[in-house]
């Protein structure tokens, strides 16, 4: 595995996982490859690591206990990029194919050492990311892998999002009132509608650009006062939000779920207006 990272230390982290992941593995293991921001390019040394590990048939109970103990292993290895890495193990024909999305896959959460069951990784955004940008550590390229995912399925899937994000928000609004949420919430609402609007997946960089010269001018110290507040996460979720932007964030939210309507009708992808 060459550099896969601007990051010595995540490099070193990321080649004991392949070198594990393949000894575990044997021949069920096909590819390892890096998805979210490190193939975006929307990365920084606060970011999470994501990675999918595609397999051929589904883990035996020797491979997940083993995988377990690895996992453990690594994230007390003394690095800090340890504790920071997120991916699924894709059995290979439900990542092929997007009509698998949503099934639960052996996922590893940011800032834990042990699988759980999840679908937190089988979406179209996932597929469409290692689709087009996916970084490979090891094995074919990940495009032979996966079935392309058009851009009105992927729409689709990034407007429930939107719709279904402000539905949970607003049910415990104070389960999200801390200061990385509430950048968390802004960043995320500006790539969603950009991606939304073009049917592609980018950056939160590029959401936000994206967002001040598309959105109402009265939004861009909001969205501006969001991207300083990216570092340390780690601090900034055991910080309150401000008050005044946490509440202009509720704002923001309502306002980016009614334009998500606005362009989805014009895409044809319809969908109704929730309270």
């Amino acid at each position: 595995m060459t550099d896969a990272t601007p990051f010595p230390e995540l490099n070193l982290v990321l080649r004991e996982l392949l070198n594990s992941v393949r000894h575990i593995l044997g021949d069920n293991f096909i590819g390892a490859y890096l998805q979210g921001s490190f193939a975006i390019g929307d990365y920084d040394e606060h970011s999470d690591c994501d990675f999918a590990i595609v397999i051929d048939k589904e883990l035996s109970e020797s491979q997940f206990e083993a995988l377990q103990s690895m996992h453990k292993r690594i994230f007390n290895i003394g690095m800090e990029w340890a504790k920071h890495l997120e991916g699924s193990y894709f059995p290979k024909e439900i990542l092929k194919a997007y009509a698998n999305r949503s099934k639960d896959l052996w996922y590893l959460d940011n800032g834990h050492s042990q699988l759980e069951r999840s679908n937190h990784c089988n979406t179209g955004v996932v597929r469409w990311t290692l689709h087009e940008h996916g970084v490979t550590l090891s094995g074919p390229e990940p495009s032979t892998l996966i079935d392309p995912i058009p851009a009105d399925v992927l729409r689709r899937e990034i407007f429930t999002v939107i719709r279904d994000w402000k539905q949970e928000i607003f049910s415990a609004p104070e389960s999200f009132n801390n200061r990385f949420y509430q950048s968390f919430i802004v960043l995320s609402y500006c790539r969603m509608l950009h991606d939304l609007r073009n049917g592609t997946i980018e950056s939160k960089r590029a959401g936000a650009e994206w967002a001040k010269r598309h959105l109402d001018r009265s939004w861009t110290d909001l969205i501006d006062r969001a991207w300083a507040g990216r570092p340390n996460p780690a601090i900034s979720i055991r910080q309150p939000a401000d008050p005044t932007d946490f509440e202009r964030t509720l704002e923001f939210a309502r306002e980016a779920v009614r334009i998500a309507h606005d362009i989805a009708a014009e895409e044809g992808i319809g969908g109704e207006e929730t309270s």
